[in-house]
């Protein structure tokens, strides 16, 4: 933990003092702070099963999303801090509860805090798979140090174009880190493998929101993904809506929601870059009613 006295664990390199409660990008310190944990029944099918992905949302973000439909929690910090024995014990609550897997949902600040967390979560019988459900915008120090010890990384890649990320997320470099970042995670974790029952096991699962306009830059993500592995699996996100700071007045160019055009465009440009695993509830659904 002496890292956090001179922060890197992401991409902003801020060197705050954390470990003495500063705060800089992520306005997180010392602890983790949780905003909700709980069985979800809203992730995609390979993760919820009959019994829930057992998510713990963490509070803060070092991103910036101007949309982000968690904004509360995001950039509000709704929730309370915890230590590392409470992390370990909401783990062990949502084993008990019988989720399938523990799906931390960006983590991306708190790394050295989900590090601290997990030996005392595995000294207590902690046996279920763990899910880094992040927005992409990972240090690589912190994802090596996840190396043989994250199961399914599930990251969110959010636009291509280095101008539109500091726009709508506030951190330029975000298409050129989230790249890096998926290299790393494929090399340790490969293609998502599913078991006999249909529950992800071990790999990359990839989510992309669709946004109005085609303003994420989806062809040169899905060729990017596509040239990843062509057997990446790919949850094309249908929900986009305008939230957060968006209004007409600010954003005017996102302000409404994706046209079903839009997504068969979207599907139609992953097909044609070579990805065929879609989630079904989204993706296979549609193409197969075409």
């Amino acid at each position: 933990m002496a890292a956090l006295a001179s922060c890197a664990a992401c991409p902003r390199n801020c060197r705050a003092d954390r470990l003495h409660g500063k705060t800089a990008a992520c306005r997180s310190g010392r602890w983790a702070r949780v905003a909700s944990a709980f069985p979800h029944f809203g992730e995609e099918d390979c993760l919820r099963g009959r019994r829930g992905s057992g998510t713990i949302f963490f509070s803060w973000c070092n991103l910036r999303c101007v949309f982000c439909q968690n904004f509360d929690v995001s950039q509000q910090g709704v929730g309370a801090e915890v230590r590392p024995e409470g992390l370990a014990a909401i783990m062990l609550e949502l084993q008990a509860l019988g989720c399938h897997n523990i799906n931390l949902v960006t983590p991306e600040h708190v790394v050295p805090q989900v590090l601290e967390a997990l030996p005392l979560a595995i000294e207590g019988g902690l046996g279920l798979p763990l899910v880094y459900n992040t927005g992409a915008y990972d240090g690589l120090e912190s994802l090596r140090a996840l190396d043989g010890i994250v199961d399914i990384y599930m990251p969110d890649v959010k636009v291509w174009d280095p101008a539109l990320a500091l726009r709508y997320l506030r951190a330029r470099d975000y298409p050129e880190v989230a790249r890096a970042a998926f290299r790393e995670m494929h090399r340790q974790v490969g293609d998502l493998v599913l078991g006999a029952d249909g529950l992800a096991r071990r790999g990359l699962l990839v989510r992309h929101l669709v946004m109005p306009g085609g303003i994420a830059g989806t062809g040169e993500i899905v060729r990017f993904l596509a040239g990843l592995s062509p057997d990446t699996y790919v949850n094309f996100m249908d929900q986009y809506h305008p939230a957060g700071r968006v209004s007409p007045e600010r954003f005017p160019e996102i302000n409404r929601r994706v046209s079903d055009a839009e997504l068969d465009a979207t599907l139609d440009a992953a097909r044609a870059a070579g990805l065929h695993r879609f989630d079904p509830r989204r993706g296979l659904a549609r193409l197969a009613a075409r």
